[in-house]
């Protein structure tokens, strides 16, 4: 019981940042449009928590994401190519549960080529070849391709924005739904280790927090509300994924900027 709450913190708590799920290819624009369908129940409580975060994120995050960019550019490359690689274990499945049976077997594909030719995933040889562009899937993506509402908009400790369907797919993948672990190694089953999946997640946001200092700190710079224009741009991101739409993100509740592409 110990080990099973042990993984689901390392699940939420170290993925650091839930706009992970978004590829780091966010495009904000000005529309003062919000998200209407997901209440913000817990609005006190989120804006505290979302203070708290904010505060560990520039004693903690920020300053260990700026040193990890003065790495030489091949390491950062390669070690994305590598969290990606990873990330196709659970975007298969996803694919599989959503029904798209033609991406899971383009990325079953992509995810052989990667983690053979390019040595478990540090050079994106399937993309070389010509492979479709890689679109992450989550549990609580399908959830929401189901039907499943978002429920309430939540804002938790380290993580961050979040929704209680979304936090629901968070636990399927600890409940047993994440290959990350349940994947065996050298077919003997022997599964992954928990240091290897808590490595990948702490990595997964260091690597997203670094590509995207500029974007948060112009968004938290312009923003007349901060705490607001993040909560719209997490729900319409995570809505544009859901639905496979490639929109642009809008933001609510700032002011005057220019078009932002955190790519």
């Amino acid at each position: 019981m110990i080990k099973f709450f042990k993984l689901f913190l390392a699940a939420i708590l170290l993925s650091t940042n839930a706009f992970a799920a978004s590829d780091g290819d966010l495009k904000l624009t000005k529309k003062n449009k919000a998200n209407q369908t997901t209440k913000d129940c817990f609005e006190p409580l989120n804006r505290a928590t979302f203070s708290l975060n904010q505060g560990l994120d520039k004693l903690i995050l920020k300053p260990v994401a700026k040193g990890y960019r003065t790495l030489p550019s091949p390491i950062r490359t390669g070690t994305g190519n590598v969290l990606n690689n990873l990330s196709n274990l659970i975007t298969i499945p996803n694919n599989v549960l959503q029904g798209e049976l033609g991406k899971a077997g383009i990325n079953t594909g992509r995810l052989l080529v990667n983690s053979t030719i390019g040595i478990l995933g540090i050079f994106d040889v399937a993309q070389s070849l010509g492979f479709p562009e890689y679109e992450r899937e989550d549990y609580g993506q399908t959830l929401g391709r189901w039907g499943v509402g978002p429920g309430c908009y939540l804002v938790l400790p380290v993580l961050g924005p979040t929704t209680v369907r979304d936090t629901a797919g968070s636990f399927i993948n600890v409940m047993g739904g994440d290959p990350y672990y349940n994947a065996s190694v050298n077919g003997n089953n022997e599964f992954l280790s928990e240091k290897v999946y808590m490595t990948s997640k702490i990595l997964t946001g260091i690597d997203f927090r670094a590509k995207n200092i500029e974007s948060l700190d112009n968004l938290e710079k312009n923003s007349m509300d901060f705490y607001a224009s993040v909560r719209s741009l997490y729900l319409q991101d995570r809505q544009k994924k859901i639905s496979n739409s490639t929109g642009v993100v809008e933001t609510m509740d700032d002011s005057d900027w220019e078009e932002i592409d955190t790519k």
